[in-house]
């Protein structure tokens, strides 16, 4: 982990973008609309508002795409980071060492971020989360870009998304019928109350599970695979635009397909999960990437291109700034002219102000920090 001041050259400015468009809910965005959902009143915002919430089990709301798709972009990132050193002449067994410790600083962030700097009794301690989820399914992704061509990467995408399918579909936990997919009947639930040590989530399963982790790979190894098609050079950007287009679309299609079978579950990361965000994600990058890469409109994107660049700082700053605080100190005056009930409106548009100029203010300086 570092805190750089210089900016990486070679960036795909939609990337960063898209990467900051995806931390702008994380970071507020979604106490902006259920503001709005509460204050107003309006049908728009309540179901704008049930969109930035995860359905209990099976299901798909666009709050379910937030997480898959920073990790995808991850992937897409790849390329243009790995790859480079490769082509600098570093060795397979010095980026090998690299991907490996990155992957495993985001597993120790993650344990961190869920638990804080204190002490506790192992059996207290809940080791899964969203970092530890992405630094693994990252790393091993990117161990497998390392080491297979192409092809190969996608043979190993669709060989995961398949072989899971098939793990959840012929098996269950003991006393449940094999292919059972409710919380306690399914297989991969039952494997990390057999392996993880500490306390899952929800007692009996956590989302951010061992077993789980594994069609997670997919999803970044997808990144990857993306990332090396907008490499090429045999094609034109809009050539490029269309075929994501493309293939986001039949992705979701299929997905959607997949569903009948192998219900759409960001909990249990199914397969069609996988496809469905995949899809979602193929379809975003196409428009930022075309918008603001091809067309050359990127005024627009600088403030999510902010955030972007110091996605995990923010994301992590949550467990060590008192935000709300800092928010009442700047903005409780536009509260009370704004008076109720929009008043709750205010103050979570200068909760994400009061970020965003913290991230203005390390971007000016070029400090972003880098796992």
């Amino acid at each position: 982990m570092a805190l750089k001041t210089t900016q990486p050259s070679g960036r795909l400015y939609s990337l960063d973008a898209l990467r900051g468009f995806d931390m702008f809910w994380i970071m507020g965005g979604e106490g902006i609309i259920e503001s709005l959902s509460r204050a107003s009143g309006s049908s728009f915002w309540k179901g704008f508002a049930e969109e930035l919430t995860h359905p209990d089990w099976n299901g798909f709301h666009f709050y379910d795409l937030i997480f898959p798709l920073f990790l995808f972009i991850a992937g897409v990132a790849t390329p243009y980071s790995v790859g480079k050193e490769l082509e600098r002449g570093k060795t397979r067994q010095q980026l090998l060492w690299r991907v490996i410790k990155r992957g495993l600083l985001l597993v120790l962030f993650g344990v961190i971020y869920n638990n804080g700097l204190q002490l506790h009794a192992l059996s207290e301690i809940r080791f899964g989360s969203v970092l530890g989820r992405i630094g693994l399914a990252y790393m091993f992704a990117n161990i497998i870009a390392l080491y297979f061509k192409e092809r190969a990467q996608i043979i190993w995408f669709f060989g995961i998304i398949i072989g899971y399918w098939l793990l959840l579909k012929f098996t269950s936990a003991p006393g449940f019928p094999a292919g059972d997919l409710t919380m306690e009947g399914n297989f991969a639930s039952y494997i990390d109350r057999l392996v993880m040590p500490g306390k899952l989530y929800l007692g009996i399963h956590d989302p951010e599970g061992l077993a789980s982790t594994i069609p997670a790979i997919a999803t970044g190894l997808l990144g990857i695979i993306t990332g090396n098609f907008l490499k090429k050079n045999q094609l034109g950007q809009s050539k490029k635009v269309l075929y994501m287009l493309v293939a986001g679309v039949v992705f979701v299609i299929v997905a959607h397909i997949w569903d009948i079978d192998f219900p759409i579950n960001k909990n249990l990361w199914t397969s069609s999960f996988v496809l469905n965000v995949g899809g979602y994600s193929l379809i975003l990058l196409a428009v930022f990437y075309y918008v603001i890469d091809v067309k050359g409109y990127k005024k627009w994107a600088f403030f999510f291109k902010v955030i972007g660049m110091n996605s995990i700082l923010i994301y992590m700053s949550e467990h060590f700034i008192d935000w709300d605080y800092t928010t009442n100190a700047f903005f409780k005056w536009a509260e009370q002219l704004a008076g109720t009930p929009y008043n709750i409106v205010v103050a979570a548009i200068g909760y994400v102000l009061i970020k965003w100029a913290v991230l203005y203010f390390l971007y000016k300086k070029k400090v972003f920090l880098r796992v």
